[in-house]
């Protein structure tokens, strides 16, 4: 009987696996995507990125590298003290509310900090606005200290930015309904910000 059971439970847990394969594959039409290993020791110091910070709603079509995409989503809200998980943009209370999610022509995706990788969402152009690289800031709860963490990560994106030479700005003007839909929110999720981001023309 216990071998029975046993089976029946790997069976159970192996055609799992491959529904949420066959999920990811075919509902998001995407593979993941592994991200370069961050460089830290690029871009300008903090008071040169501060004289450079600006807003800038107009850049290049051009899509970033893939290793600036990877700093960037490492600078927003990555991992900077892997021995205990911490990152690179405090939280209140340290709930490490904010997800990052990634909006390009192809396609939408979630940033996963642990693994430094970016994890499909869903196909189809949903950018809030005109730049290769849309970052959507979202929230796990509509409280005033989500703005604040949501704030702290979008400054992070900036001042990034702002080193490297990479044109952002952050805006609040979505459409919330499509999004939505498009980054499958659920329960007290908020969209909060999001970072229009490229390549200065």
């Amino acid at each position: 009987m216990k071998k029975t059971t046993l089976f029946v439970l790997l069976l159970s847990i192996c055609s799992f696996a491959g529904i949420e394969k066959s999920f990811s594959q075919t509902v998001a039409g995407m593979e993941p995507i592994k991200l370069n290993q961050p460089d830290k020791k690029r871009g300008t110091a903090v008071m040169e990125a501060l004289a450079k910070r600006q807003s800038t709603k107009e850049c290049s079509d051009k899509m970033l590298s893939l290793q600036d995409l990877s700093d960037l989503l490492w600078a927003a809200n990555g991992i900077n003290r892997p021995e205990s998980g911490k990152r690179t943009a405090p939280s209140a209370m340290n709930r490490q509310d904010v997800k990052v999610y990634v909006c390009t022509a192809e396609g939408s995706y979630l940033y996963n900090h642990k693994t430094h990788t970016l994890e499909p969402v869903s196909s189809g152009d949903v950018r809030p606005a005109k730049a290769p690289v849309c970052l959507v800031l979202v929230t796990d709860a509509n409280e005033t200290w989500s703005a604040i963490d949501a704030g702290i990560v979008s400054q992070n994106i900036s001042l990034f930015c702002a080193g490297t030479g990479i044109a952002t700005y952050p805006r609040a003007t979505m459409n919330r309904e499509e999004l939505t839909k498009a980054l499958k929110l659920t329960g007290t999720q908020t969209l909060m910000l999001c970072h229009p981001t490229g390549y200065f023309k």
